[in-house]
């Protein structure tokens, strides 16, 4: 088992990655359940794979579990569960110091941690992700948010779990197409800031999306142990450090707001895609040697990724593109900062960036 702690002081908490946890989850979360009854927030689909196995592991310490069901898909991301899933923990008699368990991918996260930060000013949640994008990304750091008419995660807050128990036994029952997606947030890793890592991945992709368990357990601590980094020097990016996590995903949410959030594009789709236009857009300007953006688009189109605009078929032009970064939420003063590359594993934040050149850029991509 690999443990990595996330350093925050009085709000520390760690990560656990092996295989097995769910059928141990009794015994690790005993410390954060004060009552026999466990409410629960869970999409049907990983209910129905993991659902029993996880009601039988608490059994053995007593408890009993409260289902609360999503819909799979981003659409749970929104007011109207947001407002279900309130009330529903308060019909439950959920207080400040009891702990709400988020089972499921990222929308499940994101979802539960943000009602947990609102109900009754902030009660405690754990996480057991169920996605390796999840696993890698959006369990660890305390970002949650829903989504809005307006754009992704526009509406959210800060607030960290107490733990996250990531069990590589659940990876096993994903989609390839969605483990995938969740790889692109593995190489995003190694992109941004470990070229060792970016190199290692080129040799064990392979074995890491095979599942093979000493590649999985080494890509999925290696992650969460630059995710934990980052976050405790950068909890609420105040600084540039965190910003560095949204390499690819400028151009990702543009992409996915151009799809409509849809299953047309996986979020780790976009952000691999988004990676690979970042890495060209860094070369187009003379910051990046082309045959590193050559490597970035090679390693993400290797692991099945969409590697080109042409992949996904768009029907539009880049100023619409554009047009959708407006919405994002890191403009700050008119401006919004792009997450660039000096070399496979130097990136940095550039605020200085003309849209209109990032416009006639993607019509530069659209026309591969």
């Amino acid at each position: 088992m690999a443990v990595i702690p996330v350093a925050l002081g009085g709000r520390s908490y760690e990560v656990q990655v092996a295989r097995g946890l769910i059928e141990d989850a009794g015994h690790h979360l005993a410390p954060y359940l004060r009552k026999r009854e466990v409410p629960v927030v869970v999409d049907a689909n990983v209910r129905r794979l993991w659902g029993a196995r996880i009601e039988a592991a608490l059994a053995v310490e007593g408890h009993q579990l409260r289902w609360f069901e999503v819909p799979p898909g981003e659409g749970a991301k929104s007011w109207e569960w947001l407002a279900r899933l309130t009330d529903w923990l308060l019909d439950q008699g959920v207080e400040r110091g009891d702990h709400v368990m988020a089972l499921g991918g990222g929308v499940v996260g994101d979802l539960t941690g943000f009602a947990c930060a609102i109900l009754k000013r902030g009660c405690g949640f754990v996480q057991v992700p169920t996605t390796l994008l999840a696993q890698v990304d959006s369990s660890v750091g305390g970002k949650t948010a829903i989504n809005t008419a307006a754009g992704k995660n526009l509406v959210g807050a800060f607030h960290q779990p107490s733990l996250v128990l990531a069990d590589l036994d659940v990876l096993g029952t994903l989609p390839p197409r969605e483990l995938r997606a969740g790889y692109a947030e593995v190489l995003k890793y190694g992109v941004l800031g470990d070229r060792a890592f970016f190199d290692w991945l080129a040799a064990n992709g392979a074995a890491v999306l095979a599942l093979e368990e000493a590649a999985l357990e080494h890509a999925v601590a290696t992650s969460v142990a630059a995710k934990a980094a980052i976050v405790a020097a950068d909890e609420r990016e105040t600084e540039d450090k965190r910003a560095l996590l949204n390499l690819g995903h400028t151009f990702g949410h543009a992409l996915e707001a151009e799809t409509g959030f849809s299953d047309r594009l996986l979020h780790g789709e976009g952000v691999a895609l988004g990676m690979v236009l970042a890495a060209r857009y860094s070369a187009r300007i003379g910051l990046l040697t082309a045959p590193d953006a050559d490597k970035v688009a090679a390693a993400v189109g290797a692991a099945g990724l969409p590697a080109s605009l042409s992949a996904i078929g768009l029907d539009c032009n880049g100023k619409t593109l554009v047009a959708h970064m407006l919405h994002d939420k890191k403009m700050d003063a008119g401006t919004l900062p792009f997450i660039l590359l000096h070399a496979i594993g130097e990136a940095f934040v550039s605020r200085d960036v003309a849209l209109a050149d990032i416009a006639a850029f993607l019509d530069e991509e659209l026309a591969r």
